[in-house]
């Protein structure tokens, strides 16, 4: 493989365009020292692939801090690609999955989490996806002690408002509109965060940064699952991971949004 140009990067790695020997484009993501991440984005996409729901790149390679994947050319977003879309995503979703959970260490950016299986969603979500990393925003200085209160008393809340129990989800996990590659044969998937989840934290994603054709996506994807009653109010609650997240590593920009977040799940 040669490296034929730089395209940037971000967290901890650097992204490029390569080539193959026998002639094939790809794209390439290197760390210097955690390639644990990179395997772990490996597995998430091969695992999303299995079902054949949804389109992922290629992995042609994940090792010695290198991750190699078939090259995606992009082209805009349309109406037709979006609800293409939103039903190849609820059969991703329906594939489902072991547990909630997954049995690789999970990454998100460069920030580990766990995967460790629990017995239902609300305990995963709290214990895996939230209270991890506000108690890391805490100890980064990025939030409070009582910022930090405040949103493990909206975990408290988490099995009176999380609607009806679902079975774990094959989910993306971490699935704002940069991470949905607009083609010329609909959307591919890059970048995951994939575990066994609650669907409906796929679809807050899309909705927290604002996916091209969102409103349109929904309708597509609930023709063919619809969803719980009131998963419109429960946006919050899946927002509290990916923006507790972001505190931890943009800092307290994204403090206010997060508070917002918890205290839209104690009004519930």
């Amino acid at each position: 493989m040669r490296i034929t140009r730089d395209i940037g990067g971000g967290h901890a790695w650097t992204l490029h365009e390569g080539v193959l020997d026998d002639g094939r484009r790809v794209f390439v993501k290197k760390t210097g020292a955690a390639s644990a991440v990179l395997e772990s984005e490996a597995a998430g996409l091969r695992w999303l692939a299995e079902p054949g729901a949804v389109a992922v790149p290629e992995v042609i390679a994940a090792e010695g801090g290198a991750l190699v994947l078939e090259w995606i050319d992009t082209a805009p977003a349309t109406a037709a690609a979006a609800e293409r879309f939103g039903r190849e995503l609820a059969a991703l979703h329906a594939a489902g999955a072991a547990d909630f959970g997954a049995p690789w260490p999970g990454y998100i950016a460069e920030l580990a989490m766990g995967n460790e299986p629990a017995p239902d969603w609300p305990s995963f979500y709290v214990s895996r996806r939230v209270l991890p990393f506000v108690r890391l925003a805490r100890d980064r200085g990025a939030l409070s002690d009582a910022d930090m209160e405040l949103v493990e008393e909206a975990c408290g809340r988490v099995t009176e408002v999380a609607g009806p129990a679902e079975p774990p989800s094959r989910i993306h996990g971490d699935l704002w509109s940069g991470n949905l590659l607009w083609t010329a044969d609909g959307v591919v998937l890059v970048d995951p965060a994939a575990h066994g989840g609650h669907r409906e934290t796929d679809l807050a994603m899309l909705a927290l940064f604002g996916a091209p054709h969102l409103n349109t996506i929904l309708a597509a994807y609930r023709e063919v699952a619809p969803l719980a009653d009131g998963w419109r109010e429960r946006v919050p609650l899946h927002q509290l991971h990916p923006l507790a997240v972001h505190v931890c590593l943009f800092g307290e920009a994204y403090r206010g949004s997060l508070l917002t977040a918890a205290g839209d799940v104690l009004a519930l």
